[in-house]
């Protein structure tokens, strides 16, 4: 076996899963607290792409350092996505809580194609370039051929947002409220959780870890389009349902699963299937283990 490509493959599928993850976590706090499939929020992802490209152009100009502007695009664009992932809950959602699923359904598409056009009006339709934000470390040298700055950012990058996540839903009492709402919400509004406060800030931070992996992963690529954000979107809802939708843990290991199959699959096998691969993983798991990796079996009470 061929050591090295092995260890590309596994290093590239990190990657790739990390962002994945970031992604998959707003899905499965969403469908755990409401039982929504918000199919906007790939758009989500892609808004703050393309905040942190305005930013970084903005801040170049100004002569500001890489490093500084990546700091400063990724905070200015979490801060605007939060914003739109607030204000699509309170317009898009919120009005629609009370009826049936696929209504919310329905709307979550609408707002996907809306925030499309919207990028197409106010931005392009072409691909645009986006600057290299992130330099190149002297300790990454000797497997920079394999795993470069770029990536070693990302990765730990998403690995510290994701232990503060979880730091934060096991510990403070927002995140003690956002996991008793996801357990029983008609319970946990009896006891006094203010269940609309939790949803809003549900949306608040899922729109923000996907922001960041939008800054990050343009930053990577080194280029924005008005449609990265459905692909990424479907593959982190794949992610989501793999590691257990609902389960925040399961939205990581899912996200992570997934990018390492997928580089595994392209890498040894072909890379003109790779989308098809994952989907795949996805019937396969939804036939065999529809709960996913981390999901539990409901069980309906009779």
């Amino acid at each position: 076996m061929d050591w090295q490509y092995f260890s590309e493959l596994f290093l590239g599928g990190l990657t790739r899963g990390s962002i994945y993850a970031l992604i998959a976590i707003g899905y499965t706090m969403v469908y755990g607290i409401i039982e929504l499939i918000n199919f906007a929020h790939g758009e989500v992802y892609m808004l703050g792409a393309f905040m942190g490209l305005i930013v970084a152009g903005v801040l170049g100009i100004m002569g500001f350092p890489a490093p500084a502007i990546l700091v400063i695009a990724a905070v200015v664009a979490i801060i605007y996505c939060a914003g739109y992932g607030y204000t699509m809950e309170k317009i898009a959602y919120k009005p629609l809580r009370g009826a049936g699923r696929l209504s919310p359904l329905i709307s979550a598409i609408g707002m996907s194609l809306f925030l499309q056009n919207y990028i197409i009006l106010a931005q392009t339709s072409d691909f645009l370039p986006f600057p290299r934000l992130i330099p190149d470390f002297e300790f990454i040298e000797p497997i920079a051929h394999v795993f470069g700055s770029s990536d070693f950012v990302i990765v730990v990058t998403s690995a510290l947002f994701m232990a503060g996540l979880t730091v934060f839903i096991k510990y403070t009492k927002m995140g003690k409220a956002m996991r008793a709402t996801a357990q029983n919400r008609k319970m946990a509004m009896l006891l006094g959780v203010d269940a609309d406060k939790v949803i809003s800030i549900t949306f608040l931070l899922g729109s923000s870890l996907a922001a960041l992996g939008g800054v990050l992963i343009a930053s990577h690529v080194g280029m924005v389009n008005f449609a990265i954000g459905f692909l990424a979107g479907i593959k982190a809802f794949t992610a989501a349902v793999l590691g257990g939708i609902g389960s925040i843990p399961g939205a990581m290991l899912g996200g992570l699963f997934l990018g390492l199959s997928e580089s595994f699959a392209t890498g040894y096998i072909s890379s003109d299937y790779e989308d098809v691969f994952a989907f795949t993983l996805l019937v396969v798991f939804l036939i065999f283990r529809p709960s996913g990796i981390m999901g539990k079996a409901k069980v309906e009470k009779v």
